[in-house]
């Protein structure tokens, strides 16, 4: 596949030169452009066309000005339309443009949640540890149900009525499990009087857990947490975004806004040239 891709890019660039009279400079700056994006662009066979997941690039240049991303993502472009032309079938993913929120909840440190979970009491460490190692919204929190809960996994039930099973960890299972044993909830995972808790009641008991170690948060920079953790610990976009629920990689992309030096670095320890000298 690389060295498809390869061969056609050197066709596109004397294309560029022959065909429609472009500078020596500004051949010179799509060839850049090219290879740079190329080394870092997942590039998969579906089907009966080529499929260019743009997302790890966008995330590699978004330091840049808005400029200069600009024109690299022009090259793209360029390269893919002529590929196309070609009669080699590609398309773009994580080509539309990033909506980004103007403020970004900010993530709450690991040491500050596992210093709240020492002052919680078991309900109340269930529901935190739930949101910060499953990243569950808090309106699907509240609508857990139990037929969806087993000892690998949990069924969620997001927005538009999308599934999604997010694997649990050893450590929620075991306290799951001791909940259930104490508790015996009868449908949902969190009930009071035979209902199960509302929204504004999990949030109460977030509020309340954080109120003892003097932090104020809100589920969603649990959720926040989650997201961030896994992207800085290396785990691919496209896991995350699916794990989250998101209908679009670019939605998740909002949560590579924070950590850049640690993006980056991961991004680094990846790359084969990685602590080779130039």
């Amino acid at each position: 596949m690389k060295k498809l891709i390869a061969k056609q890019k050197e066709k596109f660039l004397e294309h560029l030169t022959s065909y429609k009279g472009y500078s020596n400079l500004t051949v010179k700056t799509y060839k850049e452009a090219l290879d740079e994006a190329l080394e870092i662009i997942e590039i998969v066979k579906e089907g009966k066309h080529i499929l260019f997941n743009l997302m790890p690039y966008r995330i590699h240049i978004s330091e840049l000005k808005s400029k200069t991303i600009s024109k690299k993502l022009s090259a793209i472009r360029s390269f893919s339309d002529y590929l196309n032309e070609s009669g080699i079938k590609v398309v773009l993913k994580a080509d539309e443009s990033v909506k980004v929120a103007k403020t970004l909840p900010k993530p709450i440190a690991h040491k500050h949640i596992i210093e709240a979970l020492q002052h919680a009491d078991l309900q109340e460490k269930l529901i935190i540890t739930i949101l910060y190692t499953m990243g569950l919204r808090i309106s699907e929190l509240s609508h857990l149900e139990l037929k969806d809960i087993d000892s690998q996994w949990i069924r969620v039930i997001g927005k538009g009525s999308k599934q999604r099973d997010i694997p649990v960890l050893e450590t929620t299972r075991k306290l799951l499990q001791e909940y259930l044993e104490i508790f015996s909830p009868k449908k949902f995972l969190f009930e009071k009087n035979g209902e199960k808790l509302s929204e504004n009641s999990l949030r109460y008991i977030i509020n309340k857990v954080f109120a003892r170690i003097s932090l104020k948060v809100t589920p969603h920079q649990l959720r926040h947490s989650y997201a961030t953790s896994l992207l800085n610990g290396g785990a691919p976009i496209v896991d995350v975004s699916e794990l989250l629920g998101h209908s679009s990689m670019a939605t998740t992309q909002i949560y590579t806004k924070l950590g850049s030096a640690l993006k980056k670095q991961n991004y680094d320890k990846a790359h084969p040239l990685c602590g080779v000298k130039q």
